[in-house]
């Protein structure tokens, strides 16, 4: 235990050493300077912290939850975000770059007014604060409670200190996001992310190896617990899920079509990840590290989805199985990991956390400071002041969140399934508000707040509604949220396509997106080879994990 505080210790300041060496010369002085790291990002810092925005221990406990529970069809989330990454370099990210905007609610007032901004801004806020931010918190204490055993130490409840880890996640992570700013937060990510990958993929290696183990391996351990997989559990191995699945498993008509829209939400429209976007340097940067990350994302199935499956045959045969889908990977990590790493692997884990938290809680404090504050409160308010006011409205909702994420404990149907369906409920308006305003150039000002309305009572119907299949003749399961996203989206598509013909035939003048000339907008010139390179792949890793490959 000891040597595992030590290294779990040194990591840790080790990324806040670099973090602080990196930025401590910056002007944090600046609006631009502390919510934008002063528009300098280079691309392999965009895709180090794009890729832990989107990793935390939400996705590492939830996904891999997820795949112990139902097979591989959930590492779905992981592959279908190469595309919407090359969706947000190809397309997304030079209007972002060419309107020289600091948020997304910001580009939203530009094409449909300062109150449609409001709405939007106002909703982000309260999306993060009650759903993304609680969960990111509660998902990273339950690893540490079930890793360190942090009840057993102290003689509490499982309850207790998961709100006592909450406090500490939250403290620690304000410190980068608050005081340090967006360029502190980028960097650390860039540092746990290089980590994240080598202690991410030492579990399959080190699952594999106790399963072969377990099943009486008589050759190369990692070989024979594969085989063992493959032979015994190749239903598992499956990522094409049925198409009257149930979440959390993935109908495979959903993959490339409502999983796809929920993708570009994330990756395209969600202010945490398009932030960092938002700071390149110019958009070769930009370009390049939305492609790096694409790539990324590919590999992540390796340790966001296989771990689950390796746990749950593992678990079956050592006759120890877990109950619920949110403690498999944590008991996996405790089972396989040599106690000389589980240091370093918890230190890696922790700073997937706090990235996570960071990221998002940075966001919300932009949201608020720039796109409400500075809009609506005090126009005039100086640069210094604006930070000011980010870096206060930051103290609050940090405390905010830190309430309410110990409550996502009594969540019974699995924080990852949670927070994919629930998100939509403001993510979808915003996805159209934002590409129906480029798509369509003659919208009426109120056409998004229109979009927001119908589908806030529409999905919001769906969820509370929860019909099945049995309806139109199917299995008496709950049909998945994703088939909703997939009607949905191309329906406000449509009514903003109406909007659009018939104000163009009142005379309405087109939009025309502004050049700020913020930044460089020359693209880089190998994106459409590496773009392709990214397809090729995505369809080699569907292949092999199918009834074509060892899913048969």
């Amino acid at each position: 235990m000891l040597w595992t505080l030590i290294t779990f210790v040194g990591f840790t300041i080790l990324v806040a050493v670099i973090s602080y060496l990196k930025t401590s010369g910056d002007d944090q002085t600046t609006a631009d300077g502390y919510f934008l790291a002063g528009r300098g990002l280079p691309g392999f810092v965009i895709a180090g912290s794009l890729l832990l925005t989107n990793l935390s221990a939400e996705q590492l406990v939830g996904t891999n939850g997820q795949t112990w529970l139902v097979g591989m069809s959930p590492m779905a989330f992981e592959i279908v975000a190469a595309p919407c990454c090359i969706i947000l370099a190809l397309y997304a990210a030079p209007r972002y770059l060419k309107s020289g905007i600091t948020t997304i609610p910001q580009l939203i007032g530009m094409r449909f007014g300062r109150s449609t901004k409001l709405w939007f801004s106002i909703a982000y806020i309260i999306l993060y604060l009650v759903v993304q931010i609680p969960v990111i918190l509660y998902s990273g204490s339950l690893v540490f409670e079930n890793i360190f055993g942090v009840s057993s130490l102290f003689g509490i409840t499982k309850f207790q200190a998961v709100v006592i880890l909450c406090i500490v996640i939250s403290v620690v992570g304000s410190i980068y996001a608050i005081f340090g700013g967006l360029k502190a937060v980028a960097v650390s990510d860039t540092v746990n992310g290089v980590g994240l990958l080598i202690g991410g993929f030492m579990i399959p290696f080190f699952a594999l190896n106790a399963l072969g183990h377990a099943a009486g391996a008589d050759g190369l351990a990692i070989v024979d617990g594969f085989k063992y997989l493959m032979q015994n559990y190749p239903e598992k191995l499956n990522s094409i899920g049925s198409a009257t699945a149930s979440a959390p498993e993935v109908p495979w008509p959903t993959v490339f079509t409502g999983l796809l829209f929920l993708g570009l939400q994330s990756w395209c429209t969600h202010q945490s990840f398009i932030q960092r976007v938002l700071a390149a340097e110019n958009l070769k940067e930009a370009q390049k590290g939305a492609l790096y990350c694409a790539f990324l994302k590919i590999i992540g199935f390796m340790y966001l989805a296989l771990p689950g499956v390796i746990a749950f045959a593992l678990f079956e045969l050592q006759g120890d199985q877990v109950t619920m889908m949110d403690e498999a990977y944590p008991q996996l990590v405790s089972q396989v990991i040599p106690a000389p790493l589980m240091g370093f692997f918890a230190a890696v884990m922790f700073g997937a956390i706090l990235s996570s938290f960071n990221s998002v809680l940075n966001s919300v404090d932009t949201m608020f400071t720039m796109d409400i504050y500075k809009e609506f409160i005090n126009k005039d308010a100086s640069e210094e002041k604006l930070v000011k006011v980010g870096k206060n409205i930051g103290i609050v909702f940090a405390i905010c969140t830190t309430i309410v994420g110990p409550m996502v404990y009594f969540f019974p149907a699995g924080l990852k399934t949670f927070l994919d369906s629930f998100v939509m409920l403001i993510g979808l308006p915003v996805l159209s508000a934002v590409f129906g305003g480029f798509f369509f150039k003659y919208l009426p000002h109120y056409a998004a707040k229109v979009i927001m309305i119908l589908h806030i009572i529409a999905y919001g119907s769906f969820l509370l509604i929860a019909p099945h299949y049995s309806i139109f003749g199917g299995p008496d399961s709950e049909i998945h949220y994703l088939y909703a996203i997939l009607i949905l989206w191309p329906i406000e598509l449509l009514i903003m396509g109406i909007m659009n013909h018939l104000n163009k035939k009142k005379g309405a003048v087109a939009w025309e997106q502004p050049d700020v000339q913020a930044v460089d907008l020359t693209p880089w010139k190998y994106r459409w080879v590496a773009a392709a390179f990214i397809v090729v792949c995505v369809i080699v890793v569907y292949a092999a994990f199918s009834p074509l490959g060892i899913g048969a």
